[in-house]
């Protein structure tokens, strides 16, 4: 097996609010990852006294846990003892109906001897690449599907954050794991597995330097190193490229935290 984790500050200096892991059990015969995206709180108002960083290590620290310790547990389970045990930790200092208390997106993988389960919650990406060659994304695209003028509006975002018609994403409501994509396909079909946020995956879905297939490839031979050196480098070009911002507003952040897990199964 191979297993390589990189993440990065979007800004040198600043925390960076993502949060990975891998884990192998001592049998040697599965396995389990975890990558969450922490959503940064429009002016830092969301509620909580501990911030979003603490939030992301909690929840992680719990889903790496139960998705090893509980196989038996399906991952929306895993995921929702995970936030009720992140929300129970400080209720009582926090204001955890807050529209904005601290929050995540989710890839969750897990492996065995006969199935691959995965768990994607938001807009980060997770790749299951096969022995052919061929690879296939597992996308939650509830946040795509909203007109980006409507994301420029922090009021009308949050009318429509964790509701109906909107996205979801792990915050304080364990129920929010029945949203999640879910699935599994069996061990021999997965040669590998990659889970990235969207600061790494805009390779792909941002600045269509290849498809999907193109990016597991760099991953194979560069790793997340590499790809995420090239998403900066893409960043810094178009920061900087006349005309970019064509005198408005940025049409994204110019730079994302940016985390990548690979792996060959």
């Amino acid at each position: 097996m191979r297993f390589e984790l990189v993440s990065a500050p979007g800004t040198p200096g600043r925390t960076n609010e993502d949060w990975a892991s891998v884990a192998l059990p001592a049998s040697g015969q599965g396995g389990s990852l975890v990558v969450l995206d922490g959503v940064t709180p429009p002016k830092g108002e969301d509620g909580c006294v501990h911030g979003v960083p603490w939030f992301t290590s909690r929840l992680g620290g719990a889903l790496a846990e139960l998705s090893g310790s509980r196989r038996d547990m399906p991952l929306t389970g895993v995921l929702s003892l995970s936030i009720r045990r992140t929300a129970d930790v400080h209720r009582e200092s926090c204001d955890l109906s807050h529209v904005r208390t601290p929050q995540a997106t989710v890839v969750l993988v897990r492996w065995d001897e006969e199935w691959v389960e995965h768990l994607v919650l938001s807009d980060s990406t997770l790749l299951l690449g096969s022995p052919g060659g061929a690879v296939r994304a597992v996308l939650d695209d509830r946040l795509d599907r909203i007109p980006r003028e409507v994301l420029r509006s922090v009021s009308a975002t949050d009318a429509l954050r964790n509701q109906d018609g909107g996205f979801f994403t792990a915050a304080a409501d364990p129920e929010v794991s029945g949203r999640a994509v879910t699935g599994r396909t069996p061990r021999a079909e997965v040669r590998a597995v990659a889970a990235l946020t969207d600061g790494a995956s805009r390779w792909t879905d941002l600045f269509e330097e290849g498809d999907w297939a193109d990016l597991m490839e760099l991953l194979h031979k560069q790793g997340p190193h590499g790809l995420i050196e090239r998403v900066r480098a893409l960043e810094h070009a178009d920061a900087t490229r006349e005309g970019a911002r064509g005198g408005g507003a940025p049409r994204w952040k110019t730079h994302d935290d940016a985390t990548a897990v690979y792996a060959e199964l």
